[in-house]
This record gives structure tokens, sequence and C-alpha cells, in this order.
């Protein structure tokens, strides 16, 4: 299956995966500005909180690496922008549970609390969450091109059937000789 053939380009989904890993990239560069303005040393885990969250130069440079890619992700759009959306998200998760496991300890480079592991889950699950729209789902749409490659069977018949209905519609707007 090869995913930039599955999306037509001006398929409506292309605009919440857009939209999406835009909003998610602007937030996480708001983050990383905010973090480079503190000036915190790179590895420093004893600085203040940014929007109720903790950081370092460190973190701040993930975050734009990140917040970045998500943008590049909206300026292309389409099955990119989907596809690193669920990754990115499914990253956030990770580090997220990652996260919690060095919490208060020496390895916790990033100087994550509490609150930025939760933050990891939230952010995690909505861009994985704008990632999947309109791919993953029991109740799809019929024009879905995600729904007509999981059923082929069946949108080859409602094709064939959409196919003669138009065949027909346009004979019948065809003028017809006059029999005299």
């Amino acid at each position: 299956m090869n995913l930039k053939d599955e999306l037509p380009l001006d398929h409506h989904l292309a605009t919440v995966y857009r939209y999406g890993a835009g909003v998610c990239g602007l937030i996480l560069l708001a983050f990383a500005g905010l973090g480079f303005a503190d000036a915190l040393s790179p590895l420093d885990t004893a600085g203040d909180t940014i929007a109720g969250m903790t950081t370092n130069v460190a973190l701040s440079v993930i975050s734009t690496v990140v917040g970045l890619a998500l943008l590049a992700g909206a300026v292309i759009g389409g099955n990119f922008a989907s596809v690193l959306n669920m990754t990115v998200g499914g990253l956030f998760v990770l580090s997220g549970f990652a996260h919690i496991f060095v919490l208060d300890r020496s390895a916790n480079i990033l100087d994550f609390g509490m609150s930025n592991v939760i933050f990891s889950f939230v952010m995690g699950l909505v861009i994985a969450t704008f990632g999947m729209y309109g791919r993953v789902s029991s109740k799809l749409s019929h024009d879905n091109p995600y729904w007509r490659r999981r059923h082929p069977e069946q949108a080859a018949r409602e094709r064939a059937k959409a196919t003669t209905a138009s065949r027909a519609a346009l004979e019948l707007e065809q003028p017809r000789p006059d029999p005299s």
C-alpha cells in the first residue's frame, strides 16, 4: 500500500491533518521560545516553570525541532501530515511513559515534572487524533478513501452503480431526434 497515492490531494481530510499539525507545532514553538527566554543552562534541572511546566534549554531545543517538523508537515499536508501526526503523537505518549519512571531521579535530564508528563500524554493524544482523523473509525463514509481501500469489492459495486446512474442522467439530458 502506497500511502501517498491513497488520499487525493484535494480531499477534505488533508485540511484537518494540516491544521492539526500547524496548531500543535505552534504550541510547541511557543513553549520552546518561552524556555529559551528563561535562558537556563542546557541540562539544568532546577529552573523556573513555563506555562506550569518545568523546562531547560535541552527540552526547548527538542520542542523547537518537533514544532518545526509539525509545521513542515502542515506545509506539505496530505498523507505525510497524517503519518507525521500519528508518529509524533505516539512518540509524545511514549515520552510521557518514559518520564514517569525518571521523575525525581538524576536521569531526568529534561527536567520533566508531573505536569510535563500530563502535557506529553494530552499533546500526544491530540496530535495522534489529528493524524488518525478520517482514517481510523468503524463508521467511515463510503466516499472516504480509507473505507474504499478496506472494502474494495463494495466500493467497486458502488462506483459501477454511480457510473451507470450518471450515464443514464446524461442520456436523459441529450436532445432526442425529432421522429418526423
